[in-house]
């Protein structure tokens, strides 16, 4: 069964079935010991680019929102133990030819890391998703109000609040997260993807 770590703020760790590791935005926590198949960038802000924090396999990929949006759009990639398809994210803090959100299929899930975004159109068109991990900070990104409503536009079986504060979990913003399908998951936890 894979799993995902929430290392903290918009950076997470997936483990597959056959024991292949993600990273998606490096930055916060410290678990970055165990190597590296793939590492997803959704832009280039310093709080989710540390690519140099993660241990690599030989055989790393390294995805960023370049190669995302390489030729003017958006692309998917399939590396055999997980498919990825990179989509909008944008807001006023951040272009959306600079930032990309991905959803990635792994073990029969599929999870949407939305990255740094506010309300897009890709997020009424998503189908399916069992996971999405939606930032609330209200700073740089939506807030939590705002992304109750996103999570009724995309309607997965589990929304997960996070980009909350690097320095810390803020529970008063993460409270203010509602819709039926909210799952609470803190730094440092892990959870199975069912």
């Amino acid at each position: 069964m894979a799993k995902m770590k929430y290392l903290g703020h918009g950076s997470l760790m997936f483990t597959t079935n056959c024991g292949k590791v993600i990273y998606v935005d490096p930055f916060f926590g410290e678990d970055y010991d165990t190597e590296a198949d793939l590492i997803l960038v959704t832009h280039q802000h310093g709080d989710h680019n540390q690519i140099h924090k993660v241990a690599k396999a030989e055989t790393c990929k390294i995805i960023t929102e370049r190669d995302a949006l390489l030729g003017g759009k958006h692309n998917s990639f399939d590396l055999g133990f997980a498919k990825i398809d990179s989509v909008l994210a944008e807001n006023a803090n951040h272009k959306p030819e600079e930032c990309v959100g991905y959803i990635l299929y792994i073990d029969g899930v599929s999870v949407y890391c939305a990255g740094d975004t506010s309300t897009t159109t890709d997020m009424e068109k998503m189908e399916s998703i069992d996971y999405a991990l939606l930032p609330i900070d209200g700073v740089y990104n939506m807030d939590a109000i705002e992304a109750s409503k996103c999570a009724e536009l995309i309607n997965a079986k589990n929304t997960i609040p996070y980009h909350v504060d690097p320095s810390g979990y803020l529970l008063e913003k993460v409270e203010k997260f509602i819709h039926k399908s909210k799952l609470i998951v803190k730094p440092s936890e892990t959870i199975e993807l069912v």
